[in-house]
């Protein structure tokens, strides 16, 4: 599918860009870390399950158009985590997602990339209103999704445990839903 949206997107500090098959190597400094993955997949990934993660996202661009980013830094070209649109089966909405190696924790890298994240799906996919997904003990997250201007609707029990649905301040459908509510796949 042609993507809806660009493969590359800028904040002041960042790059966010479309994946590659070898970002799996980088990434494993979040998904192979027990504190980094808590809230997501529990346990840490080994490289295996790694390549399949970054496997889906290269998939998911396929089949959407559109899909997380890989997080550079721009100053050094390091790769800090995964942020951007994400729709997996099986969930509710469209959500814009973001996940960060613990050694660039605390530096404000996760909201400065939401951001440009909410800026490029304003612009570039007008009606789409994305929420956040949030295991509700997820303390961090939680604090990124209101700094971002994101409000908490609902608490639901998602794969079996509380998370909380927080929906990003963007300019949503009529129905007050995100297009990326009514899945677009064929």
């Amino acid at each position: 599918m042609t993507p809806r949206i660009p493969e590359s997107i800028e904040s002041a500090r960042l790059r966010l860009r479309r994946f590659r098959e070898d970002d799996w190597r980088p990434l494993m400094a979040y998904y192979g870390d027990a504190a980094a993955v808590t809230y997501t997949y529990v346990q840490p990934c080994d490289e295996a399950q790694t390549r399949h993660i970054v496997d889906s996202f290269i998939r998911h661009w396929q089949r959407l158009g559109y899909g997380p980013y890989v997080i550079e830094e721009k100053a050094d070209g390091a790769v800090a985590g995964v942020a951007g649109l994400w729709f997996p089966r099986g969930w509710p909405e469209t959500e814009i997602k973001w996940a960060l190696a613990p050694r660039h924790w605390g530096k404000g890298y996760a909201s400065e990339a939401v951001r440009a994240v909410q800026a490029m799906t304003a612009q570039r996919l007008p009606g789409m209103c994305p929420i956040s997904l949030i295991d509700a003990r997820n303390e961090g997250s939680i604090r990124v999704a209101l700094a971002v201007g994101a409000e908490l609707e609902a608490t639901i029990e998602f794969k079996g445990v509380p998370h909380r649905v927080y929906r990003h301040p963007l300019p949503c459908g009529e129905d007050g839903r995100s297009i990326g509510a009514r899945r677009e796949e064929g």
